[in-house]
């Protein structure tokens, strides 16, 4: 017979702790699995109809800022259904269509100012462009503005005052290629007195003019900062000695009259130039006065250059030497057209059909490359300009490549007292000078925190303009960079100073000039 305790659970564990009477007895699941099953059905109905035809606008991260801004409600402009915002989204409104080497890629960053193409490779450590510029977080939010952390993931510094290289100029000792005797002392004591000028540094913007913004200065110009001293009137050649056809195997200069009979292509100034300016002796010619790139001194050189190179090719087209940096070689194939255009029209009035059809020909060439060069990423042989002593006239013997070279300084003396001659050519003149390749810098930010001499020092201009003794060429010459090495800047640009980021002085993107022509993609499409 059972008892009241035989229907007892009994006890948990050796502590006999007491259990429950009876056993739990779940209930029914089917009402708990409906309400769940419908809950989700609502759910998704209601996210599929936001999606599908209110833009997304319950499940945005946050409100884009304003650049985006009018992408707000139409996510698909910017997302890919299950994947990260794709590159090629942004490039839609952010790439020149079209364009191979892309400016937001990390080649063109390699590649930017420097216009080095060996600097095109890929990068394994490339990242996407929401990686830096990161949205939803507002619409004042500076998306442009890319912390520092992002740039250092990868430079091998610390920040700009910790373990920040040296720029390039300074660390390579590099001169500045500007072709030019050029003491600056010198010019600063005679523009000083030329112009009455009480301030030392007022002698700086004589020849260094500011742009409108006061970002940077105007590139230098022989008739704005140079005519005023240099090639007067008294200005001429010396007696050179005259040739009235062919070079022989006596060098010699052609007088005005036959190149104004030969009309050769380029040489239409000799229709314009005054007579009165040559003055003959015997079988000598002088000229004088001479005009800055005056053409019958550049005429006769190039006959004297095509006699010692004759095989120099596309350096016939340019009127200074085309030893360029390859970043400056566009320079080179900008003033090669411009010479071969003005050919073209010299040769317009030729009524014979074959020479317009010629003509019709070289112009559609030109265009091409013309368009080419409207490309400023399209690789250029700055190379095929250049004259070197390899390419000297093998049937030449010495001594007439001597003769010749001593009758190329007689026609170019006047010249040589600023410019530079080599291979018989006037060495090209660097008007502006680049020499930060991967940073920007603002003048007018800085001037009215420090003066210009506080910061261009490597030429001690106050001291050599101080005396009246001869200067130095060691101390004050034209291929001195005169600017400041990275440790000036770091005096100022200090945490709790002036600002240290990366993105003061740095751009990764640097031309927004390349963005979409949506014209070319419509057509196109």
């Amino acid at each position: 017979m059972k008892t009241p305790d035989d229907n007892k659970k009994g006890f948990f564990s050796h502590l006999r702790l007491p259990v429950s009477e009876n056993y739990v007895v779940p209930g029914a699941r089917k009402a708990m699995f409906f309400a769940g099953g419908l809950g989700g059905i609502v759910i998704l109905f209601v996210v599929t109809f936001n999606v599908a035809l209110q833009r997304g606008t319950l499940i945005s991260n946050g409100p884009l800022s304003s650049n985006h801004a009018l992408f707000g409600e139409d996510c698909a402009s910017c997302h890919t259904p299950f994947d990260d915002v794709a590159d090629d989204k942004c490039a839609v409104c952010h790439e020149k269509y079209g364009d191979e080497v892309g400016i937001h890629t990390f080649a063109s960053h390699y590649l930017y100012r420097s216009g080095d193409f060996t600097r095109v490779v890929p990068s394994p450590d490339e990242v996407s462009c929401a990686t830096c510029h990161t949205e939803h977080i507002g619409r004042a939010a500076p998306i442009a503005e890319v912390a520092d952390a992002q740039c250092l993931s990868c430079h091998g510094y610390e920040s700009f005052n910790k373990r920040h290289p040296d720029f390039h100029f300074a660390v390579e000792d590099i001169v500045d290629p500007a072709n030019l005797k050029f003491p600056h002392a010198l010019h600063v004591r005679e523009v000083k007195s030329y112009e009455e000028l009480a301030d030392i540094e007022q002698t700086c913007l004589y020849c260094h003019q500011p742009d409108p913004d006061g970002r940077n200065f105007q590139p230098l110009d022989f008739d704005r900062q140079c005519d005023a001293c240099h090639l007067t009137v008294s200005t001429g050649t010396p007696w050179l000695p005259v040739s009235e056809g062919a070079l022989t195997e006596v060098p010699a200069v052609l007088p005005l009259e036959t190149i104004r009979a030969q009309q050769a292509p380029g040489t239409r100034w000799a229709n314009y130039m005054n007579p009165n300016e040559f003055q003959y002796r015997g079988e000598s010619v002088r000229k004088r006065p001479l005009y800055h790139e005056d053409p019958w001194i550049l005429e006769n050189l190039r006959r004297l250059r095509g006699v010692l190179y004759p095989t120099q090719g596309l350096a016939d087209l340019l009127r200074a030497s085309g030893d360029v940096d390859p970043e400056d070689a566009r320079v080179l194939y900008e003033e090669a057209i411009t010479t071969l255009r003005d050919y073209a029209e010299a040769l317009r009035a030729r009524p014979e059909r074959e020479v317009q059809d010629e003509l019709a020909a070289i112009n559609r060439l030109l265009a091409l490359v013309e368009e080419r060069l409207r490309d400023p990423y399209s690789p250029l042989d700055e190379t095929r300009f250049a004259i070197g002593a390899a390419e000297l006239n093998p049937a030449l013997p010495p001594e007439q490549v001597n003769a010749y070279r001593l009758f190329v300084d007689e026609l170019t003396a006047p010249c040589q007292q600023c410019h530079l001659v080599e291979n018989a050519t006037l060495m090209r003149v660097q008007a502006e000078q680049e020499a930060l390749a991967r940073a920007e810098f603002n003048h007018g930010a800085h001037i009215i925190h420090r003066r210009c001499l506080q910061c261009h020092t490597a030429i001690p201009i106050q001291q050599l303009a101080a005396t009246e003794t001869a200067i130095d060429s060691t101390r004050d010459h034209a291929g001195i960079q005169n600017l400041p090495t990275v440790d000036v800047c770091q005096d100022c640009h200090d945490t709790g100073k002036a600002s240290n980021t990366c993105i003061t002085c740095h751009l990764f993107h640097p031309d927004k000039s390349q963005r979409s022509n949506l014209l070319l993609y419509l057509k196109e499409e």
